[in-house]
């Protein structure tokens, strides 16, 4: 049972992220710009958020006891909570600043944000969405996940 209600905040998680992710976007910078890729959905996350499902159903029937850490678990979802909020502060506060796209050269646009959570973060929506994924896997009790999630994101953004 508890397996059953991780995969179901999962799938909540996942629906509010990206739906919200949608309509931010959409509001500042117009439908006709927003596109999947603009969404941060590329098939290495299809690939990774497939690979924790799968990860997910497999200890379910292998080890079923691993998901029943109800401690861990609601660490996790406070973790998707919290990671939401920073990175929808984050979007929210930039505006129309905050693209789905990295730019590699400066526009006269450009504005350095100094205020709300970019006072203390130098890009919140990077920590928040760190928080957001590791905290999924940490809401299924997916060990594997939760480390290679860790690991990837961290690399990802420090290189950024």
């Amino acid at each position: 049972m508890s397996g059953r209600r991780q995969a179901w905040q999962f799938a909540a998680a996942l629906v509010f992220f990206h739906g919200s992710e949608y309509v931010l976007a959409a509001a500042f910078h117009g439908r006709q710009n927003v596109t999947a890729t603009s969404l941060l959905i590329s098939k290495q996350y299809v690939l990774a958020m497939g690979f924790a499902m799968l990860e997910h159903l497999t200890e379910i029937l292998i080890l079923p006891e691993v998901k029943e850490f109800w401690f861990v678990s609601n660490i996790g979802l406070l973790m998707v909570i919290i990671g939401e909020i920073i990175r929808k502060l984050a979007v929210v506060t930039a505006g129309r600043a905050f693209t789905h796209v990295i730019r590699t050269y400066y526009e006269d646009q450009h504005q350095l944000i100094t205020h709300g959570l970019y006072r203390f973060m130098r890009h919140p929506g990077y920590s928040g969405f760190l928080i957001w994924a590791v905290g999924t896997q940490v809401m299924l009790c997916n060990p594997l996940s939760t480390v290679a999630f860790t690991l990837v994101l961290w690399r990802f953004f420090s290189k950024r």
